[in-house]
């Protein structure tokens, strides 16, 4: 079972969540909050699986409960469901280090999103891709800016940089392994190098990461 907590201010979507993953044979939610103060301790209380929470709410936000949970349980699994696809929010959930980042308009998304962040990979709805896509894309193009990122790339070796590329065009461990004709474990193995490598936390910011370097 996904063990998952719902953090909403609004109790009408709080519930209408509850009642849509608890449709599914494999999740559970054992925990309602209506804002980030609840979020953090909720989230001692029951260490979830999976912490599904809106960005904009009264008092601390979603962006701040989630710096506050991060710091304390640094493998948290923390996705973000908001009407909000702001560039800004977008942007700093990705530094965070967060696992996903959802639309609400996008509800059939979301008990496939938690399981794909239950198998290790990072979620971004649809809209979300694009305005990262646009981030990346207005990056202004100078040599300074872009020196740290190039270096790094290559940094890695042959085979680590056809991982991170496989990882940008979205495929999970399996599938990369499948395409390199490598295992899942030494897939695994690759990955938690590049990290390392890198300084980054996880598959979305490795991705954003590539996209700015190439």
């Amino acid at each position: 079972m996904i063990r998952t907590i719902i953090v909403d201010d609004d109790p009408i979507v709080r519930l209408s969540l509850r009642t849509i993953l608890e449709a599914q044979e494999d999740v559970e939610v054992v925990a309602l909050g209506g804002t980030g103060e609840e979020a953090a301790a909720l989230f001692d209380e029951h260490v979830p699986d999976v912490l599904l929470m809106d960005i904009q709410m009264p008092g601390a936000g979603g962006l701040e409960a989630a710096e506050r949970i991060l710091s304390a349980h640094g493998d948290a699994r923390i996705v973000f469901l908001t009407t909000f696809s702001d560039d800004e929010y977008i942007a700093r959930a990705l530094r965070l280090g967060v696992h996903g980042y959802l639309i609400k308009q996008e509800v059939a998304t979301i008990a496939p999103a938690l399981r794909s962040v239950m198998a290790g990979q990072s979620v971004l709805g649809e809209e979300v891709i694009e305005r990262v896509d646009a981030l990346v894309r207005a990056k202004p193009a100078s040599p300074t800016a872009s020196a740290p990122a190039s270096s790094a790339l290559v940094a890695l070796t042959e085979r680590e940089r056809a991982i991170v590329e496989l990882v940008a065009e979205g495929l999970d461990n399996r599938e990369i392994a499948a395409r390199l004709y490598l295992s899942e474990g030494t897939v695994r193995n690759h990955m938690s190098v590049i990290l390392q490598k890198l300084d980054l936390k996880n598959r979305t910011q490795l991705a954003v990461w590539y996209l700015r370097a190439r």
